[in-house]
């Protein structure tokens, strides 16, 4: 046990109301994230079994990058801006590339729908993530993360509900903040 090891600390975001999201439904997926955070120091002290490092660990990295990416209300990628432009490179347009993401978040069952960056590639790569711990892009920085595990949408939209989640995830995104992410991946 390693009491004095340094502690993974929750972040706190500054989420505004959102489009068809509730506040319940993000106070409650708050106190989930809090839980990765406060599991992987328990992981970490030894209190439990190392085999949920990575389920912890990417369960709270995750998080972070979803909820973050709603700080600071709605705001759309311009023109102009790196990641559009990577984007159209990678995809085609960013029609293109917005149509396979969203195909991706309807996947059946749970999971995250994920934007990653692969440095060495200089290339974005979409994925499925169903388990947190496994599937993740190997040496890749995510970009954008879209929890589509049932407790970030079920209470507002129901089990049937995802298509109209989804939508109200891009309405809700503040794409400085997602741009941010891929020029600080570079």
């Amino acid at each position: 046990m390693i009491d004095s090891m340094k502690k993974f600390e929750e972040n706190k975001f500054n989420i505004p109301e959102l489009k068809g999201i509730s506040k319940k439904t993000i106070e409650e997926h708050l106190k989930l994230y809090s839980g990765y955070v406060n599991n992987l120091n328990l992981t970490l002290e030894g209190k439990q079994d190392i085999r949920r490092l990575g389920f912890e660990y990417n369960g709270m990295r995750n998080h972070e990058v979803y909820f973050a990416g709603f700080e600071g209300g709605s705001k759309n990628l311009n023109e102009s801006s790196s990641l559009k432009k990577k984007i159209a490179e990678d995809f085609g347009s960013f029609e293109n590339w917005l149509t396979e993401f969203k195909t991706i978040g309807l996947t059946r069952g749970i999971g995250w729908a994920m934007l990653y960056y692969d440095r060495s590639a200089d290339r974005l790569l979409n994925a499925w993530v169903e388990e947190q711990h496994l599937g993740q892009l190997q040496n890749c920085t995510l970009i954008l993360g879209l929890d589509m595990w049932e407790h970030s949408f079920v209470a507002d939209y129901a089990p049937s509900g995802k298509k109209n989640y989804i939508e109200d995830f891009f309405a809700n995104i503040n794409w400085q903040v997602i741009e941010s992410n891929f020029l600080v991946s570079k």
